[in-house]
């Protein structure tokens, strides 16, 4: 009959937690044999369940780095009986102090199993008849808990990989309504508050945040959603006029030159010269005035300086200036310095000698790669 007292040795008392891992050790096992290394690495995803911290788990690892083979079978003693000095040594020189408590933790938590002799000595030794009686730590809890240790894993895997997910997900919706917020205090909204607010919750993602945490900030920014529509919706109201009288005055654009007055650069023609600006729309653009709300939008990005960009829609009006700003933006990695790039030509068409025209037609000639294109199409 298989029975070794759990009573502990000393002064310390029989607790319920107690007995109850001598019951689940006493308990037949739901597989018979386990890997002992892959049931530490389980374990070490998810220890946060189990209430045991990294250090318990370097001291649980050297206990089972004493067992002989490299797994757990229910056939056969898993009892081990290293010495405190031993134990300490292939726990990288841990303090014996420091020891005693985390084997205490290991205990309470029932993932071992304290067998103590009756003078509280750890040793193994033949009985009369030629069974060897062991007394030290049993390691059969981890056997019978495999199954459930690696169930709770694959849960801790798939909450962490959910949590990094929605940091991600967080993290670039943060990032993108800073930036949009950004763009709409330069042209003169008042996003004072709401830039505070994205700033809070920067400095709320920088510590380990949790899912309640991470849903509180997705809330907030569904917040940041409204109000950055509100806003956007307040400026296209504002420049609707002003974008209404450079559209009705870019038709001097259309015309590349007298001795071509018959040929016209149309908006499909301007989007597959520089389709790279598909990238920074918000929405599909179907019309000029959308081009001029992305090229607002772009340019900051391209270190054009708003004083810049608002006297080349003087100079240029706000059609050329935006189809200037996204060959630009198909031409970035040519153009070492877009903002004097962006002057000069501004300066030319102040003058009356300068048309983007030539730049989309350039364009419309050369492929990413700078080889011709088989055919144009109309321009």
């Amino acid at each position: 009959m298989r029975h070794i007292s759990v009573t502990p040795f000393g002064r310390q008392p029989v607790t319920a937690g107690l007995l109850a891992a001598q019951a689940l050790s006493e308990s037949a096992s739901p597989c018979p044999d386990v890997d002992k290394w892959q049931v530490l690495r389980d374990l070490t995803v998810a220890r946060a369940g189990y209430g045991v911290s990294d250090r318990d788990l370097a001291v649980l690892s050297a206990l089972v780095s004493f067992h002989p083979r490299q797994k757990l079978q229910d056939n056969e003693a898993l009892i081990v009986f290293p010495s405190n000095a031993s134990l300490a040594e292939r726990a990288h020189g841990m303090a014996e102090s420091t020891l005693r408590r985390h084997l205490a933790a290991l205990v309470r938590t029932g993932l071992i199993i304290r067998r103590d002799s009756p003078n509280g000595k750890r040793f193994s030794r033949k009985s009369p008849v030629g069974h060897r009686i062991a007394y030290g730590f049993d390691l059969r809890p981890l056997l019978i808990m495999a199954v459930e240790i690696s169930a709770a894993a694959e849960t801790a895997r798939a909450d962490a990989l959910r949590l990094r997910l929605m940091r991600e997900e967080i993290v670039i919706r943060l990032r993108d309504i800073r930036k949009l917020l950004e763009w709409q205090e330069a042209q003169g909204s008042d996003c004072e508050r709401a830039l505070g607010i994205c700033a809070e919750l920067n400095n709320a993602l920088r510590r380990k945040a949790s899912v309640m945490l991470l849903e509180n900030i997705r809330g907030r920014l569904a917040e940041l959603d409204v109000y950055l529509t509100a806003a956007d919706t307040k400026e296209m109201t504002a420049n609707d006029s002003q974008n209404e009288r450079h559209c009705q005055s870019s038709n001097t654009y259309l015309k590349e030159s007298e001795e071509c007055s018959e040929q016209e650069v149309t908006l499909q023609s301007v989007l597959e010269a520089a389709p790279e600006v598909h990238n920074y729309a918000r929405d599909r653009i179907t019309d000029w005035r959308d081009l001029i709300a992305v090229a607002w939008f772009i340019h900051p990005m391209m270190g054009i300086t708003e004083e810049t960009w608002r006297r080349a829609c003087e100079d240029m009006g706000e059609v050329n200036a935006a189809v200037t700003i996204v060959c630009m933006l198909q031409r970035a990695g040519s153009i070492k310095k877009p903002g004097g790039y962006l002057r000069k030509l501004s300066q030319k068409a102040g003058a009356g000698s300068y048309t983007p025209i030539p730049m989309v037609m350039a364009l419309l000639r050369s492929d990413p790669l700078g080889n011709p294109h088989a055919k144009l199409g109309r321009c």
